[in-house]
C-alpha cells in the first residue's frame, strides 16, 4: 500500500512537539527514516541542547533496526554516533528516505553536522518541512544537493514552521508561554492537580528556561519553591508581578541558591530574557494576553477543588495533543 509522504512528516512533527521546551536553545526537531516498501525504521527527536540532533538519533534507532548491532546502542554523544556509523554502515541507507521538520544542520557546533552525514551515508533522498533561517547553521540542503541528494522542501511546510516558532522567537526577541494544569471541571486549586509524570515534564522546561512569571497572590497563597528539582535541574529566575512589594522572604522560591528574583508591576523585565514561561491562573491569563506566543495545558481526568480557569470567550488552535500516562497535555495558540 502506497502512504503519503506527509504520514512520515507527521510522525516526525509528533515526536518533536513531545520535546516542545526542553531543547532551548536548541529548536524542537523530529526526523523519521523510511525504508523499501515505506517500512518505517525510526522516529526521533532531538531531545535536548548539546545532544544528537534528531537525524542522528533516527540514524542510530534505523541502524540498530537493520543490522541489531548491539554497539551502537551504547553510545550516546552525537561525536560517537557520527563516527560509528560513518565507519560501519555499508551502504545500508542507500534506499532509505529521511524526513526531518527542519532542515538538516550545515556547521560543526556542539554536534557533527547533520547535513555532511546524511551525504556521507548514500541517503538520496530528503524531505525537510522548515528551512533553516538561523545563519549559524543554515544551508545544509545545499550540502545534501552537493552529493547528488534529491531534496524535497517545505513539506508541511506551515506545521513544521509552528513548531520551529519558539526557536524564531528566541532567536528575534524572547519567545513567552503559559503554562497551567486544571481538572476536569477546570479547577486549578486544592492540592497537586496533574500527575507526578506531568510535574517533572513542567520541572525539566524550567530547566530550561531563563525566566519564570507568577502571581504575587499565588505566591503568598502556595508559597512554592518553583524549581527544577524532580529532574535535578536549575531553578529560572523568578519574576513575582504584584503591586505590593512586601513579601514574606521565608517563602520557599527565595531559599533558591544562585536565583534572581524580581518583584515588578509590570514586564518590562521579559525584554532581558530569552525563554519565558508563565505560570497562573486566569487573573495572570488575562494580565498577560497580549504578550504570550502559545499556552500549555496539563489536563487531568479528575474532578474536584473550586476556583476554575476561565478563560471563557476565547478561542484556541491547538498545535498539538498527546497524553502522557494520565494528562492530556496540549500546545495551543489563541485565535
Amino acid at each position: 500500500m502506497l502512504i503519503d509522504n506527509t504520514f512520515y512528516m507527521n510522525l516526525a512533527l509528533d515526536e518533536a512537539w513531545k520535546y516542545q521546551g526542553l531543547t532551548y536553545p536548541n529548536p524542537a526537531v523530529g526526523s523519521c527514516i523510511v525504508g523499501e516498501s515505506g517500512k518505517i525504521l525510526a522516529v526521533e527527536a532531538h531531545h535536548r541542547s548539546g545532544e544528537a540532533h534528531a537525524e542522528v538519533n533516527a540514524l542510530k534507532s534505523a541502524y540498530y533496526k537493520l543490522t541489531n548491532d548491539e554497539c551502537i546502542a551504547t553510545l550516546s554523544s552525537s561525536h560517537d554516533i557520527h563516527t560509528y556509523l560513518l565507519s560501519n554502515h555499508n551502504n545500508i541507507f542507500k534506499n532509505t528516505k529521511l524526513f526531518t521538520t527542519l532542515e538538516p544542520c550545515a556547521h560543526y557546533g556542539k554536534t557533527p553536522s547533520c547535513a555532511s552525514l546524511i551525504s556521507a551515508l548514500g541517503i538520496k533522498e530528503v524531505y525537510v518541512g522548515s528551512l533553516d533561517t538561523n545563519k549559524a547553521a543554515q544551508n545544509g540542503n545545499a550540502i545534501l544537493e552537493e552529493n547528488l541528494c534529491i531534496v524535497n522542501n517545505e513539506l508541511l511546510n506551515k506545521e513544521c514552521d509552528v513548531l520551529l516558532l519558539p526557536f524564531i522567537r528566541s532567536l528575534e526577541e524572547n519567545f513567552i508561554y503559559f503554562k497551567w494544569a486544571q481538572r476536569l471541571n477546570a479547577t486549578t486549586d486544592d492540592g497537586n492537580v496533574s500527575s507526578i509524570e506531568s510535574r517533572t515534564d513542567v520541572h525539566a522546561k524550567r530547566n530550561v528556561c531563563d525566566l519564570l512569571v507568577i502571581g504575587g497572590n499565588t505566591v503568598r497563597v502556595d508559597r512554592p519553591k518553583l524549581d527544577a528539582r524532580l529532574v535535578d535541574g536549575k531553578a529560572p529566575d523568578i519574576l513575582i508581578y504584584s503591586r505590593e512589594k512586601e513579601f514574606d522572604t521565608s517563602i520557599a522560591l527565595f531559599k533558591v541558591k544562585g536565583r534572581k528574583v524580581f518583584i515588578e508591576s509590570d514586564f518590562k523585565r521579559l525584554k532581558d530574557y530569552k525563554n519565558i514561561m508563565i505560570e497562573g491562573t486566569s487573573s495572570m491569563y488575562e494580565l498577560t494576553r497580549d504578550i504570550v506566543d502559545y499556552y500549555l495545558c496539563y489536563l487531568a481526568p479528575s474532578f474536584g477543588g473550586s476556583n476554575k480557569f476561565d478563560v471563557s470567550g476565547d478561542k484556541f488552535d491547538i498545535l498539538n495533543v498527546r497524553q502522557e500516562r494520565e494528562d492530556i497535555i496540549m500546545w495551543m495558540k489563541r485565535i
